[in-house]
């Protein structure tokens, strides 16, 4: 009997990164929505999770201003971002291989975040509220999570594989309980959430 990987370990996602497998990148409006959302950095720490090849990771660093770390459960997706920052002038985002569903949150390289991002990876999360449990572990007091995720029945399509790429009623509905600040922004299929405690 074959058994297939959790869509949030690693052993999903590094065959992905390490046969080329490449996934949507941060557009201009997506930046504009984060400028308007998201307060400017002014060095304090930010931690991108399932930041891939690192697109989203510099952005925060060198045009918000945070002091960055990108955290990947994929070896190549790490190896991947951290190459293409070495192209870039000046000190940049620090790289973690960690998967943060099951690693001990104290070897994170600072206690407590004052943004934590997460684009396009909520949706494969297994346990969702196991997973917001952990992010609020990590959040500074007033701190903010940036959630990109795709909603269920935006696509139009009839594949049956790409229409069940979003998340449900239920999943945005979980993800936002519990957050005194909730907005959200739409572009086509996807939903940015400001979240604040």
């Amino acid at each position: 009997m074959t058994t297939t990987a959790s869509t949030a370990s690693p052993a999903y996602w590094e065959p992905l990164w390490a046969n080329g497998r490449r996934y949507r990148q941060p557009c201009e409006n997506e930046k504009r929505l984060m400028a308007e959302h998201l307060d400017l950095g002014q060095g304090r720490p930010a931690l991108d999770i399932g930041s891939g090849d690192g697109n989203l990771t510099r952005h925060l660093h060198h045009g918000l201003g945070y002091r960055t770390t990108g955290v990947d459960c994929s070896p190549s997706a790490v190896a991947l971002a951290a190459a293409a920052h070495d192209a870039l002038p000046g000190p940049g985002p620090a790289w973690k291989c960690l998967d943060f569903t099951t690693c001990d949150l104290t070897t994170l390289p600072e206690p407590a975040y004052a943004l934590i991002t997460c684009r396009l990876v909520y949706r494969w999360m297994d346990d969702k509220q196991s997973f917001l449990n952990r992010v609020r572990r990590v959040l500074a007091p007033g701190g903010t999570l940036w959630i990109v995720t795709e909603v269920a029945g935006r696509r139009t399509t009839t594949d049956p594989d790409l229409l069940g790429l979003g998340i449900s009623t239920a999943d945005a509905e979980l993800l936002t309980t519990g957050w005194s600040v909730v907005h959200t922004a739409d572009l086509d299929v996807l939903r940015c959430y400001t979240l604040r405690p």
